[in-house]
């Protein structure tokens, strides 16, 4: 059962033949320039805003929509129009107006923690709406419990920030001056704060000119018209080349947060039942994605709100996953994922009261447990209906951060969005150090030593962290930060009890760790989810991220490419013996390094495949340590 919002955003179309009469070499003209007009919103953001998170990181994007709230482009996900269109009337916008919310229950769904701010701007032509433009990030403190707005033990949203249901921030071009005094008041970094809503609004104020001056053009019905044919080219391009790769059956998957900074570690199910329906079918060729038998709600702040509009956010967000599907890496590329995929997904929800369904005040600000998780359950629950051709798992956001005083004796706050390993495929590696969010990176040790009383003594990748495999999983981050003030270290991270999985026989990689003083006298592990964590001057911390899956049996790797990889320091020479049967010769300090073929063989030979009959995944030995039954994997991993 999905709920609704007292307004109800149905899909439909502009024009009554859905973009067929639209002239095809103008609609890549449109479409050419809604990508143009994205891209030039958030290079303006880029390099105007102040803020780390935002300016350098760039834990932000943009989106456009239509008059219908429907999202026209595909380079990245966005957050919804839906919220202020349901609290302001169209008709009543005006040009220079400038809507702004966070607030994750008033959202539609679109908003997952209240560090997300974002702001919409009404385009105009003829004197009436026809689009807008949007852009949302991650701010670097709203207020709340903790610095950085994100209480790893909140037990209510109202421990996490400064909650602002859909508001006119922008009145005809004047700015509100009360609203944002009250949202720096509210924030522990004002300054930036400031800086970055006034950088964001006044992008989508110029993105929106720039969008007017396509209407004004080539005239409203007929961009409109361009509108209608982008959509269902996406509709018809997904129907035939990716839905047709998924038999007609049904299918269930389930994988696991593993706390929630509340309550003890356990596993947190979030589980999809996944249906290709027939061509034939009363309702249409489609996808259901069924999430029942999802945990309940968390008490601590990892619930996600994916139930509100039907779904509209969670399909978009999950839907590039199944661009895998496509016939190749390139062609995999090129395929956009716009609101021209709503049409080609059912969602059905538990009632409320679940991770994905969780009832106001449930905290929210730890949310990427859920929805990230989500794009690894629907990966793995296709894969077993597509014979294991899709990727391992992946974990490829967390937050850690320092805070205290600098050398000035003034507060500061840094926080990173660090990446890590994305899962081997069954036609290559994974990719090393990848963040999900589009153009984000790590903050430049040059900036953050210069801005805060820390070096950063390596960043590299974290050896034999990616899984083995025909098919090896990519690496996560390490990084080593050495603290030259006393100050505290913050980590918003999951995947440090359970690993990313592998398939087909692939292993797990290796979880998320932070140390702290390694080989010193004070060492010891902080949790994954910490908010205060004391550090003296002078101690490191140590920061190793997740390693993607691995894909296909370790032991069917070409010798010659493990060979390779200890050369590149990706896999130690004790893993490529222990891991993939490799007996390696000569040295890695003269250059010399190869491998004993005969060895080798009579090696693999002596061992059984490490490919399980009785399970299409492997979990890592995390899995046992919170499973009930102490079992290697669940019932569902078997195909």
């Amino acid at each position: 059962m999905s709920r609704r919002a007292p307004t109800q955003f149905p899909y439909g179309m502009l024009t009554d033949d859905a973009g067929a009469s639209a002239d095809p070499v103008l609609v890549e003209i449109v479409q050419g320039s809604l990508a143009s007009v994205e891209m030039e919103v958030e290079t303006a953001i880029g390099r105007t805003s102040r803020s780390p998170m935002i300016r350098d990181a760039h834990d932000f994007r943009a989106g456009i929509h239509d008059r219908l709230l429907r999202k026209l482009t595909g380079r990245s996900y966005s957050a919804l129009v839906h919220p202020v269109a349901r609290d302001f009337p169209i008709e009543e916008m005006k040009e220079g107006d400038v809507f702004f919310h966070n607030d994750v229950y008033r959202s539609e769904g679109g908003i997952g923690h209240l560090p997300d701010l974002c702001v919409t701007v009404p385009v105009f032509a003829d004197g009436r709406v026809v689009a807008f433009v949007q852009a949302f990030g991650h701010h670097d403190d709203i207020g709340g419990a903790v610095p950085g707005s994100m209480p790893s033990h909140a037990t209510s949203v109202f421990e996490e920030g400064l909650m602002v249901p859909p508001i006119r921030l922008w009145d005809a071009g004047v700015p509100n001056r009360a609203a944002l005094s009250i949202m720096t008041r509210n924030s522990r970094m004002p300054e930036s704060l400031a800086a970055d809503l006034d950088a964001e609004c006044s992008a989508c104020l110029m993105g929106a000119r720039r969008l007017g001056e396509l209407f004004e053009r080539y005239g409203v019905e007929t961009v409109e018209s361009c509108f209608d044919a982008i959509l269902d080219r996406t509709t018809t391009t997904y129907r035939r080349e990716i839905l047709s790769r998924i038999p007609v059956g049904s299918w269930t998957w389930e994988d696991y947060a593993e706390h929630d900074g509340v309550d003890e570690p356990q596993l947190h199910t979030q589980r999809i039942t996944l249906t290709r329906t027939a061509a034939e079918d009363p309702d249409g060729e489609r996808l259901i994605l069924d999430f029942d038998g999802t945990s309940p709600q968390a008490k601590g702040p990892i619930n996600h709100c994916g139930d509100y509009s039907d779904g509209v956010f969670l399909k978009k967000w999950l839907a590039p996953i199944l661009r895998n599907l496509a016939e190749s890496p390139e062609r995999m590329a090129e395929l956009d994922v716009n609101e021209g995929i709503v049409p080609l997904i059912e969602m059905r929800f538990p009632e409320p009261g679940t991770l994905l369904t969780p009832v106001f005040p449930a905290p929210t600000n730890a949310r990427t447990f859920v929805i990230l998780r989500l794009l690894g359950v629907l990966a793995g629950v296709v894969a077993k209906a597509v014979d294991g051709k899709m990727p391992a798992d992946q974990e490829t956001i967390r937050y850690t951060g320092v805070y205290g005083e600098d050398r000035d004796g003034r507060s500061y706050l840094m926080r990173e969005v660090l990446g890590g390993g994305s899962g081997g495929r069954y036609y290559a590696d994974g990719e090393d150090t990848i963040h999900v969010v589009p153009d984000s990176r790590n903050l430049p040790s040059e900036f953050t030593e210069s801005r805060f009383p820390f070096l950063v003594e390596s960043l590299g990748l974290a050896t034999d962290s990616g899984g083995a495999g025909q098919f090896r999983g990519g690496l996560g981050y390490e990084k080593h930060i050495r603290m030259l003030k006393d100050g505290h270290f913050m980590s918003i991270a999951d995947r440090s009890i359970l690993a990313c999985w592998g398939v087909r026989g692939g292993k797990a990689g290796q979880p998320f760790e932070v140390t702290i003083d390694p080989g010193g006298p004070n060492e010891r592990q902080v949790d994954a989810l910490a908010d205060d964590e004391a550090v003296r001057a002078g101690e490191v911390i140590r920061i190793r991220t997740t390693g993607g899956g691995g894909w296909g049996d370790p032991l069917a790797r070409d010798p010659e490419l493990v060979v390779r990889d200890v050369v590149w320091r990706k896999v130690s020479p004790e893993a490529a013996l222990a891991d993939y049967g490799v007996v390696l010769t000569g040295s890695l300090d003269d250059d010399t390094l190869g491998h004993d073929a005969d060895a080798t063989a009579t090696e693999r030979a002596s061992r059984a495949a490490w490919v399980r009959e009785d399970a299409f995944f492997d979990r890592g030995p995390g899995y046992a340590r919170l499973a009930a039954d102490g079992t290697a994997y669940a019932d569902v991993d078997v195909v």
